[in-house]
């Protein structure tokens, strides 16, 4: 197989009946994404399985801009976040107690802990973003999306995820909205689906996986879509931070540690800034500033 179908996005849809359906498989790009940070398995587990979901779900975008895929919790997981762009590219981070022992069959309740919720967010590059925030339910990031979708599109859905060191895989099924379709026939499609393994979804590209499940009544099978990696992070962007922070903050962090570093969550990139480039920043000596107010103050 070409290492290029390990990287893709396939849409498909019955002509015999109103059902469409999207299959991600990420190998390249997933390695990238976990090669940055070092997160436990159980994390790592759930972290993939979102950005399989991302992936899917950004297909849908009808403008240019990103689809942001969050869940949130206060326990030993803070956040997993998900980003898929119009432009075919995606990125991942997770947010944990990294002082924390977890157990690599930690489920994904127990990791978030009470009152965690998911976040979905259009963020279009012109216009106002859309966003909508439900209580999680179920124990799966495919549980917790099934139960999204039904509640917020009211629209059968059927999702399918699966995540390892290597590879992370989706399969989506949907009904056409506006159209007829029994429920004999919805439930032979998700059934089928349902006899996918885990190995297969994560080792097989679409051409075979759709046979495997379909070759009885085959899909129409489009174009594969490419996805990639890319981090939007920018020395520029976090030099607008910075700004936003104002000088007097900005210069007592330089006073008292020397220089700045941000770290990129999403693909651990490090800026510094020190004394010199916080000052040319602002246009000012900020730092000389800071100096003086505190031998007043003192």
């Amino acid at each position: 197989m070409a290492q290029d179908s390990f990287n893709q996005r396939t849409r498909f849809i019955f002509d015999d009946f109103p059902v469409r359906g999207l299959h991600v498989h990420l190998q390249d790009v997933w390695q990238h994404i976990v090669s940055r940070k070092h997160y436990p398995i159980a994390i790592r587990r759930a972290l993939g399985e979102l950005l399989a979901a991302g992936s899917l779900l950004s297909s849908n975008l009808k403008l240019d801009g990103t689809l942001i895929v969050q869940v949130q919790g206060q326990g030993v997981l803070k956040m997993l976040v998900v980003e898929a762009t119009s432009e075919h590219t995606v990125r991942a981070t997770a947010r944990y107690d990294e002082t924390a022992q977890i157990a690599d069959d930690t489920d994904l309740t127990t990791l978030l802990g009470e009152n965690s919720v998911f976040v979905l967010t259009v963020q279009p590059k012109e216009g106002e973003p859309w966003q909508g925030v439900v209580p999680l339910e179920g124990g799966k990031i495919s549980d917790i999306l099934m139960n999204y979708m039904a509640r917020s599109e009211q629209l059968d859905t059927y999702i399918v995820l699966a995540s390892d060191d290597e590879n992370v895989g989706g399969l989506l099924l949907q009904r056409l909205p506006e159209q007829e379709l029994d429920n004999d026939s919805w439930q032979h499609v998700c059934t089928l689906s349902e006899t996918l393994t885990e190995t297969e979804l994560l080792n097989l590209d679409a051409q075979n996986v759709l046979y495997r499940l379909f070759h009885e009544t085959p899909p129409r099978v489009f174009g594969p879509e490419a996805l990639e990696f890319a981090c939007t992070c920018s020395r520029g962007k976090v030099s607008d931070m910075l700004l936003m922070l104002g000088g007097e903050e900005v210069g007592a962090a330089v006073v008292e540690e020397g220089s700045i570093t941000v770290d990129c969550d999403f693909c651990n990139e490090h800026y510094t800034f020190d004394e010199t480039d916080i000052n040319a920043l602002f246009g000012m000596d900020v730092v000389a500033a800071v100096k003086a107010n505190t031998r007043v103050a003192n």
